[in-house]
This record gives C-alpha cells, structure tokens and sequence, in this order.
C-alpha cells in the first residue's frame, strides 16, 4: 500500500498535468477559427473557438441608411451563429484533451 505521502504527490502530479493539458487546450481553442454568417452569406463573422472575435465582413449592398435596423439584427445573428460554432469547437477540442480522464458524469472542465 502506498504511503500518504506518495498519495498526495501522485495526486499533486496529476493536477500539474491536467493544468498543462487544459493550458494547451486554452491555446488551440484560440487557433481555431470559425465563420458565423446571416442574410445568406451577406454578413460574416471570423472568431476563435475560444470566442473571441477575429473579423466582421459586411457586404457592401447593406450599408443602407434606411435598412440600418437590418443591418445591426443581421450583425448580431452573425455574432451568435459565431458563438455557437465556437462553442462546438472548443467542446469537441475539449472532449479529445479530457478522454481518459477519470472525471465524474457530468463534470465539465471550466472553459
């Protein structure tokens, strides 16, 4: 039977690890870009998996003083359409880093 001692420092070995991984996890979440579109293709949005924006392309047929309204609403449906390819990336990039790891059901790691 292992001492106490060798208990905790496996156990302290083992967070370190983890740390690393989830670290590592934390910069190829920023690598990974993905596109959200609305209006057809009309406006785009360029993120990170990790979320944070990268570009905004506006075609220029909807730079309209009167269609301002549609125009905001077509940005703001691109953003979350961005958002929620971005969060299918970093849970899928997620997924690979925490196969094997001895977590509970349901337990999320914090990204």
């Amino acid at each position: 039977m292992k001492s106490m001692e060798d208990m905790i420092k496996a156990a302290q070995e083992a967070a370190q690890t983890i740390q690393k991984q989830m670290d590592e996890a934390q910069i190829t979440l920023d690598k990974i870009e993905v596109e959200g579109v609305s209006g057809g293709g009309l406006v785009k949005v360029r993120a990170s998996a990790k979320g944070r924006i990268i570009g905004l392309a506006i075609d220029d047929s909807l730079i309209v003083p009167a269609d301002k309204q549609m125009l905001e609403d077509l940005v703001v449906a691109a953003f979350n359409d961005a958002r929620e390819k971005a969060d299918a990336a970093s849970n899928a990039e997620m997924g690979k880093m925490s196969t094997g790891l001895p977590l509970p059901p349901g337990f999320k790691l914090p990204f």
